[in-house]
């Protein structure tokens, strides 16, 4: 029986007509060598919580819509320690890969740090929205950039009042909201891109998952999906996770053990030496 190995998969993949994406789902893992704190790691700021209330509560449209300013506070104060983060090696790898693959090349992200985007990404999928962006809280006009004139925060920084206007509906007068996707919400098109996501794990013929562990629906059954028409699924990650128990008993999937920045180089290696 012959072995399963990356460069088995890709090259089997390469070869065919059809479902021949290849395509990269990652998760916070990805970004952690650049120093922002993942969700659901040993470590994780979902796990930690914060001083004052569970990420469950306070990680919901719920929670904003009684406490917009505290939300927004804290939206800015993320924003600062994502600007302040640079991309890393997997996220110019990802870039590398792209370019080798061209219109194979398929990049669906959890994250909303915008580090793929500053990396040079393209071909990119960000499902749980981004810190770029905001929305009517009263779903009434279109997603536009955060304005520029509300600057990002420190930890104990309030937004002022002059912000605060720069924060309501132009249409309706509701507050803004940043443009994510909140625990107590649901994926769509038009915010996370569900359906782009998932006709692109249908083509897909090998799946890499990278540093995510899979607590959330849609990256779940983008991977089913690609196992579904065919296609190989290979997990990543430092430990096991809903991943793990969606690939038991399938033929279709690989499972290592190690860190991405570990394993991306030796990607890039084989699908160089396979497009050429």
């Amino acid at each position: 029986m012959e072995k399963i190995t990356i460069q088995s998969i890709v090259e089997k993949v390469l070869q065919k007509e059809y479902r021949n994406k290849i395509t990269f789902l990652t998760g916070a893992g990805i970004s952690s060598a650049s120093g922002i704190p993942t969700y659901r790691g040993s470590d994780g700021i979902w796990i930690k919580g914060t001083k004052f209330h569970k990420p469950e509560e306070f990680g919901t449209f719920e929670y904003f819509l009684k406490n917009p300013e505290e939300v927004w506070q804290f939206t800015m104060f993320r924003k600062k320690m994502f600007l302040e983060a640079k991309p890393n090696k997997n996220h110019e790898i990802l870039v590398e890969l792209e370019k080798e693959l061209g219109e194979r090349f398929h990049l669906i992200t959890q994250n909303i740090d915008n580090l793929h985007r500053r990396a040079g990404s393209e071909n990119l999928f960000e499902i749980h929205g981004n810190n770029r962006e905001m929305k009517c809280s009263n779903d009434c006009k279109e997603i536009i950039p955060i304005p520029k004139v509300i600057s990002p925060k420190n930890l104990e920084e309030d937004i002022t009042s002059q912000e605060i206007a720069q924060l309501k509906c132009k249409t309706c007068g509701s507050w803004m909201r940043p443009n994510l996707l909140w625990f107590d919400e649901y994926y769509n098109e038009k915010t996370h891109k569900k359906y782009s996501a998932l006709k692109v794990a249908k083509n897909t013929g090998v799946l890499f998952v990278l540093g995510t562990s899979g607590a959330t629906n849609l990256p779940m059954q983008i991977a089913r999906n690609v196992l579904k028409y065919g296609g190989f699924v290979i997990d990543i990650n430092l430990e096991n996770n809903h991943f793990t128990k969606l690939l038991e008993n399938k033929k279709n999937k690989l499972i290592i053990r190690d860190k991405s920045e570990n394993i991306l180089p030796e990607i890039l290696k084989i699908i160089k030496k396979a497009t050429y």
